[in-house]
Protein backbone atom coordinates (compact mmCIF):
# COMPACT_ATOMS: atom_id res chain seq x y z
CA UNK A 1 0.00 0.00 0.00
CA UNK A 2 1.54 3.13 -0.93
CA UNK A 3 1.40 6.68 0.74
CA UNK A 4 -1.19 7.74 -1.03
CA UNK A 5 -3.95 4.85 -1.11
CA UNK A 6 -7.10 5.72 -0.59
CA UNK A 7 -7.17 3.02 2.20
CA UNK A 8 -4.51 4.95 4.21
CA UNK A 9 -5.80 6.64 7.53
CA UNK A 10 -6.22 10.54 7.94
CA UNK A 11 -6.71 11.20 4.28
CA UNK A 12 -7.94 14.66 3.75
CA UNK A 13 -11.90 15.09 4.07
CA UNK A 14 -13.69 14.12 1.13
CA UNK A 15 -17.28 16.63 0.35
CA UNK A 16 -19.93 14.25 -0.66
CA UNK A 17 -22.51 16.14 -2.91
CA UNK A 18 -25.89 14.01 -2.20
CA UNK A 19 -28.25 14.67 -4.82
CA UNK A 20 -31.84 15.15 -4.07
CA UNK A 21 -34.53 13.96 -5.21
CA UNK A 22 -32.54 10.88 -5.86
CA UNK A 23 -33.40 7.32 -5.40
CA UNK A 24 -37.58 5.69 -5.53
CA UNK A 25 -39.95 7.48 -7.33
CA UNK A 26 -43.98 7.24 -6.94
CA UNK A 27 -44.31 4.62 -9.44
CA UNK A 28 -41.77 2.34 -7.41
CA UNK A 29 -42.74 2.99 -4.54
CA UNK A 30 -46.81 1.70 -5.70
CA UNK A 31 -45.12 -1.22 -7.94
CA UNK A 32 -43.08 -2.49 -4.91
CA UNK A 33 -46.33 -1.88 -2.52
CA UNK A 34 -48.12 -4.15 -4.86
CA UNK A 35 -46.11 -7.21 -5.03
CA UNK A 36 -46.05 -6.83 -1.31
CA UNK A 37 -49.81 -6.79 -0.60
CA UNK A 38 -50.58 -9.43 -3.40
CA UNK A 39 -48.29 -11.48 -1.16
CA UNK A 40 -50.41 -10.64 1.52
CA UNK A 41 -53.59 -11.17 0.29
CA UNK A 42 -53.17 -14.50 -1.67
CA UNK A 43 -50.28 -15.87 -0.15
CA UNK A 44 -47.22 -16.98 -1.46
CA UNK A 45 -45.86 -17.37 -4.42
CA UNK A 46 -47.01 -14.73 -6.67
CA UNK A 47 -45.44 -14.65 -9.93
CA UNK A 48 -44.46 -11.31 -11.61
CA UNK A 49 -43.70 -10.91 -15.34
CA UNK A 50 -40.56 -9.29 -15.55
CA UNK A 51 -38.74 -7.56 -12.55
CA UNK A 52 -41.18 -4.99 -11.08
CA UNK A 53 -38.46 -2.41 -10.93
CA UNK A 54 -34.49 -2.78 -12.46
CA UNK A 55 -32.92 -3.04 -9.12
CA UNK A 56 -31.29 -6.49 -7.64
CA UNK A 57 -32.01 -5.50 -4.49
CA UNK A 58 -34.98 -4.99 -4.86
CA UNK A 59 -36.01 -7.74 -6.51
CA UNK A 60 -34.25 -10.32 -3.90
CA UNK A 61 -36.08 -8.76 -1.52
CA UNK A 62 -39.31 -9.59 -2.87
CA UNK A 63 -38.38 -12.78 -3.82
CA UNK A 64 -37.56 -13.42 -0.02
CA UNK A 65 -41.24 -12.44 0.72
CA UNK A 66 -42.78 -14.92 -1.68
CA UNK A 67 -42.76 -13.35 -5.51
CA UNK A 68 -41.53 -15.15 -8.65
CA UNK A 69 -40.02 -13.72 -11.70
CA UNK A 70 -40.76 -14.68 -14.75
CA UNK A 71 -40.40 -13.27 -18.50
CA UNK A 72 -43.07 -15.18 -20.01
CA UNK A 73 -46.67 -15.86 -19.47
CA UNK A 74 -46.55 -19.12 -20.60
CA UNK A 75 -44.25 -19.78 -17.07
CA UNK A 76 -46.88 -18.46 -14.73
CA UNK A 77 -48.63 -21.87 -13.69
CA UNK A 78 -52.73 -22.21 -13.41
CA UNK A 79 -54.60 -20.65 -10.50
CA UNK A 80 -51.66 -18.92 -9.08
CA UNK A 81 -51.68 -14.54 -9.12
CA UNK A 82 -49.28 -12.71 -11.36
CA UNK A 83 -48.33 -9.12 -11.75
CA UNK A 84 -47.13 -6.82 -14.22
CA UNK A 85 -44.47 -5.04 -13.97
CA UNK A 86 -44.01 -0.80 -13.59
CA UNK A 87 -42.71 -0.84 -16.91
CA UNK A 88 -46.32 -1.71 -18.79
CA UNK A 89 -47.08 -4.81 -20.91
CA UNK A 90 -48.47 -4.99 -24.51
CA UNK A 91 -52.60 -5.51 -24.24
CA UNK A 92 -51.81 -9.32 -25.47
CA UNK A 93 -50.04 -10.16 -22.03
CA UNK A 94 -53.27 -9.17 -20.07
CA UNK A 95 -55.64 -10.88 -22.87
CA UNK A 96 -54.11 -14.61 -22.59
CA UNK A 97 -53.73 -13.98 -18.53
CA UNK A 98 -58.06 -13.35 -19.19
CA UNK A 99 -58.05 -16.23 -21.84
CA UNK A 100 -56.04 -18.30 -19.23
CA UNK A 101 -58.50 -17.38 -16.22
CA UNK A 102 -55.68 -16.05 -14.09
CA UNK A 103 -55.94 -13.05 -11.68
CA UNK A 104 -53.77 -10.23 -12.50
CA UNK A 105 -52.70 -7.14 -11.00
CA UNK A 106 -51.33 -4.27 -13.55
CA UNK A 107 -48.54 -2.21 -11.46
CA UNK A 108 -47.86 -0.38 -14.40
CA UNK A 109 -46.61 3.32 -13.65
CA UNK A 110 -49.56 5.72 -13.86
CA UNK A 111 -47.33 7.82 -16.10
CA UNK A 112 -46.75 5.01 -18.56
CA UNK A 113 -50.26 4.12 -18.67
CA UNK A 114 -50.96 7.78 -19.68
CA UNK A 115 -48.68 7.75 -22.72
CA UNK A 116 -50.95 4.10 -23.42
CA UNK A 117 -53.75 6.33 -23.58
CA UNK A 118 -52.46 9.08 -25.80
CA UNK A 119 -51.11 6.28 -28.16
CA UNK A 120 -54.75 5.01 -28.09
CA UNK A 121 -56.46 8.47 -28.81
CA UNK A 122 -54.02 9.64 -31.38
CA UNK A 123 -54.51 6.33 -33.00
CA UNK A 124 -58.05 6.87 -33.49
CA UNK A 125 -57.41 10.76 -34.90
CA UNK A 126 -55.89 8.79 -37.73
CA UNK A 127 -52.28 9.40 -36.79
CA UNK A 128 -49.42 7.42 -37.21
CA UNK A 129 -47.12 7.53 -34.11
CA UNK A 130 -43.45 8.76 -33.83
CA UNK A 131 -42.45 6.92 -30.65
CA UNK A 132 -39.21 8.07 -28.87
CA UNK A 133 -37.08 5.66 -27.37
CA UNK A 134 -34.70 2.59 -27.14
CA UNK A 135 -35.33 -0.30 -28.39
CA UNK A 136 -35.47 -3.34 -26.57
CA UNK A 137 -36.49 -1.76 -23.03
CA UNK A 138 -39.30 -3.57 -21.48
CA UNK A 139 -41.00 0.13 -21.41
CA UNK A 140 -41.09 0.39 -25.46
CA UNK A 141 -42.21 -3.29 -25.57
CA UNK A 142 -45.30 -2.54 -24.00
CA UNK A 143 -45.84 0.70 -25.49
CA UNK A 144 -45.94 -0.74 -29.23
CA UNK A 145 -48.25 -3.44 -28.14
CA UNK A 146 -50.58 -0.78 -27.18
CA UNK A 147 -51.53 -0.83 -31.19
CA UNK A 148 -52.13 -3.00 -34.27
CA UNK A 149 -48.29 -3.61 -35.33
CA UNK A 150 -47.43 -0.92 -38.21
CA UNK A 151 -49.38 1.70 -36.08
CA UNK A 152 -46.25 3.59 -34.77
CA UNK A 153 -42.35 3.74 -35.93
CA UNK A 154 -39.63 4.17 -33.46
CA UNK A 155 -37.22 6.71 -33.33
CA UNK A 156 -34.03 6.40 -30.90
CA UNK A 157 -31.95 9.22 -32.74
CA UNK A 158 -31.77 12.49 -34.25
CA UNK A 159 -30.42 10.47 -37.37
CA UNK A 160 -33.44 7.85 -37.22
CA UNK A 161 -35.70 11.17 -38.19
CA UNK A 162 -33.59 11.79 -41.10
CA UNK A 163 -35.02 8.68 -42.44
CA UNK A 164 -38.49 8.25 -41.74
CA UNK A 165 -40.76 7.48 -44.35
CA UNK A 166 -43.75 7.69 -42.88
CA UNK A 167 -47.29 6.79 -44.65
CA UNK A 168 -48.40 10.14 -44.40
CA UNK A 169 -46.23 13.21 -43.31
CA UNK A 170 -49.40 15.69 -42.55
CA UNK A 171 -51.07 12.56 -40.23
CA UNK A 172 -48.42 12.10 -37.80
CA UNK A 173 -48.16 12.34 -33.69
CA UNK A 174 -44.94 11.94 -31.71
CA UNK A 175 -44.72 10.41 -27.88
CA UNK A 176 -41.41 9.31 -25.52
CA UNK A 177 -40.52 7.08 -23.17
CA UNK A 178 -40.81 7.97 -19.80
CA UNK A 179 -37.38 7.27 -18.65
CA UNK A 180 -35.56 9.25 -21.67
CA UNK A 181 -32.22 11.79 -21.34
CA UNK A 182 -34.58 15.35 -21.35
CA UNK A 183 -32.13 17.08 -23.53
CA UNK A 184 -31.45 13.76 -25.89
CA UNK A 185 -35.55 13.86 -26.16
CA UNK A 186 -35.52 17.47 -26.97
CA UNK A 187 -32.74 17.36 -29.86
CA UNK A 188 -35.10 14.33 -31.47
CA UNK A 189 -38.58 16.16 -31.19
CA UNK A 190 -36.83 19.76 -32.77
CA UNK A 191 -36.12 17.29 -35.52
CA UNK A 192 -39.29 15.85 -35.50
CA UNK A 193 -40.90 19.17 -35.83
CA UNK A 194 -38.83 20.71 -38.35
CA UNK A 195 -39.18 18.08 -40.62
CA UNK A 196 -42.92 17.35 -39.66
CA UNK A 197 -44.59 20.84 -38.89
CA UNK A 198 -47.69 19.69 -38.70
CA UNK A 199 -46.66 16.62 -36.08
CA UNK A 200 -48.90 16.74 -32.68
CA UNK A 201 -46.90 16.07 -29.58
CA UNK A 202 -48.61 15.56 -26.02
CA UNK A 203 -50.13 18.27 -24.01
CA UNK A 204 -47.74 17.85 -21.42
CA UNK A 205 -43.88 16.20 -21.47
CA UNK A 206 -43.82 12.16 -20.96
CA UNK A 207 -40.54 12.08 -19.54
CA UNK A 208 -41.60 11.49 -16.14
CA UNK A 209 -41.35 14.25 -13.18
CA UNK A 210 -38.95 11.64 -11.40
CA UNK A 211 -36.43 11.39 -14.46
CA UNK A 212 -36.64 14.99 -15.14
CA UNK A 213 -35.92 15.67 -11.48
CA UNK A 214 -33.40 13.45 -11.01
CA UNK A 215 -31.53 14.68 -13.96
CA UNK A 216 -31.92 18.46 -12.99
CA UNK A 217 -30.18 17.26 -9.61
CA UNK A 218 -27.19 15.79 -11.12
CA UNK A 219 -26.89 19.09 -13.47
CA UNK A 220 -27.04 20.67 -10.16
CA UNK A 221 -24.14 19.03 -8.45
CA UNK A 222 -22.27 17.90 -11.27
CA UNK A 223 -19.69 21.04 -12.24
CA UNK A 224 -19.13 21.38 -8.40
CA UNK A 225 -17.71 17.27 -8.35
CA UNK A 226 -14.72 15.72 -9.76
CA UNK A 227 -17.04 12.52 -9.96
CA UNK A 228 -20.02 11.27 -9.48
CA UNK A 229 -21.30 7.98 -8.45
CA UNK A 230 -25.11 6.76 -9.80
CA UNK A 231 -26.64 3.90 -7.91
CA UNK A 232 -28.67 2.01 -10.49
CA UNK A 233 -29.00 -1.16 -11.97
CA UNK A 234 -27.27 -1.88 -15.80
CA UNK A 235 -30.34 -2.19 -16.97
CA UNK A 236 -32.32 0.91 -15.94
CA UNK A 237 -32.64 3.51 -18.46
CA UNK A 238 -33.45 6.47 -16.14
CA UNK A 239 -29.85 5.56 -14.19
CA UNK A 240 -27.53 4.88 -17.16
CA UNK A 241 -29.27 8.49 -18.45
CA UNK A 242 -27.72 10.17 -15.27
CA UNK A 243 -24.15 8.74 -15.62
CA UNK A 244 -24.94 10.71 -19.47
CA UNK A 245 -26.07 13.99 -18.12
CA UNK A 246 -22.93 14.07 -15.23
CA UNK A 247 -20.74 13.33 -18.11
CA UNK A 248 -21.83 15.38 -20.81
CA UNK A 249 -20.93 17.76 -17.91
CA UNK A 250 -17.48 17.05 -18.16
CA UNK A 251 -17.62 15.00 -14.79
CA UNK A 252 -16.52 11.57 -14.61
CA UNK A 253 -19.24 9.20 -13.47
CA UNK A 254 -19.56 5.39 -12.44
CA UNK A 255 -22.78 3.20 -12.31
CA UNK A 256 -22.89 1.17 -9.39
CA UNK A 257 -25.31 -1.28 -7.83
CA UNK A 258 -23.49 -2.08 -4.16
CA UNK A 259 -21.26 -0.02 -2.47
CA UNK A 260 -18.88 -2.47 -2.61
CA UNK A 261 -18.57 -2.20 -6.42
CA UNK A 262 -16.79 0.90 -5.83
CA UNK A 263 -13.34 1.20 -6.78
CA UNK A 264 -10.91 2.97 -4.11
CA UNK A 265 -9.07 4.54 -7.14
CA UNK A 266 -11.95 6.16 -7.55
CA UNK A 267 -11.73 8.49 -4.52
CA UNK A 268 -7.87 9.00 -4.63
CA UNK A 269 -6.97 12.78 -5.10
CA UNK A 270 -10.13 13.93 -5.23
CA UNK A 271 -12.12 16.93 -3.59
CA UNK A 272 -15.61 16.58 -4.10
CA UNK A 273 -17.63 13.23 -4.46
CA UNK A 274 -20.98 13.73 -6.52
CA UNK A 275 -23.97 11.01 -4.78
CA UNK A 276 -27.05 10.11 -6.46
CA UNK A 277 -29.42 7.15 -7.57
CA UNK A 278 -31.61 5.81 -10.29
CA UNK A 279 -35.79 5.72 -9.62
CA UNK A 280 -35.07 2.01 -8.96
CA UNK A 281 -32.85 2.81 -5.66
CA UNK A 282 -33.79 2.11 -2.37
CA UNK A 283 -32.80 5.05 -0.03
CA UNK A 284 -30.96 1.64 2.02
CA UNK A 285 -28.71 1.53 -1.03
CA UNK A 286 -27.76 5.14 -1.36
CA UNK A 287 -26.84 5.13 2.64
CA UNK A 288 -24.62 1.87 2.22
CA UNK A 289 -22.66 3.76 -0.58
CA UNK A 290 -21.99 7.02 1.33
CA UNK A 291 -20.63 4.29 4.47
CA UNK A 292 -18.68 2.40 2.04
CA UNK A 293 -16.94 5.96 0.86
CA UNK A 294 -16.53 6.82 4.54
CA UNK A 295 -15.02 3.47 4.87
CA UNK A 296 -12.34 4.78 2.29
CA UNK A 297 -12.30 8.88 3.27
CA UNK A 298 -13.67 10.75 5.86
CA UNK A 299 -16.27 13.16 4.17
CA UNK A 300 -18.48 15.82 5.11
CA UNK A 301 -22.06 15.07 3.35
CA UNK A 302 -24.48 17.88 2.22
CA UNK A 303 -27.62 16.98 0.43
CA UNK A 304 -28.22 19.95 -2.62
CA UNK A 305 -32.34 20.21 -3.13
CA UNK A 306 -33.40 20.96 -6.44
CA UNK A 307 -36.90 19.69 -6.02
CA UNK A 308 -39.39 18.63 -3.71
CA UNK A 309 -41.51 15.41 -4.70
CA UNK A 310 -44.63 14.54 -3.15
CA UNK A 311 -46.41 12.93 -5.61
CA UNK A 312 -48.59 9.59 -4.79
CA UNK A 313 -50.31 7.26 -6.70
CA UNK A 314 -53.19 5.05 -5.52
CA UNK A 315 -52.90 1.77 -5.52
CA UNK A 316 -55.50 -1.22 -7.69
CA UNK A 317 -58.97 -1.26 -6.47
CA UNK A 318 -59.29 -4.06 -4.09
CA UNK A 319 -55.56 -3.98 -2.74
CA UNK A 320 -55.86 -1.51 -0.41
CA UNK A 321 -54.09 -1.77 2.85
CA UNK A 322 -56.63 -2.69 5.85
CA UNK A 323 -56.94 0.44 7.84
Amino acid sequence: MNALSPLTPGRAELTVLVAAPHGFCAGVDRAIRIVELAIERYGAPVYVRHEIVHNRYVVDALKAKGAIFVESLSQVPDGVPVVFSAHGVPKAVPEKAEARGLDYIDATCPLVSKVHRQAERANEAGRHIIFIGHAGHPEVIGTLGQLPEGAMTLVESVDDVATLTPPDPDKLAFLTQTTLSVDDTASVVAALRHRFPSIQGPRGEDICYATSNRQDAVKAIAPRCDRVIVIGAPNSSNSLRLVEVAERLGTPAHLIQRGVDIDPAWLADIATLGITAGASAPETLVREVIDAVAAHRPIAEQTIVSAEENMVFKLPRGLEPAA
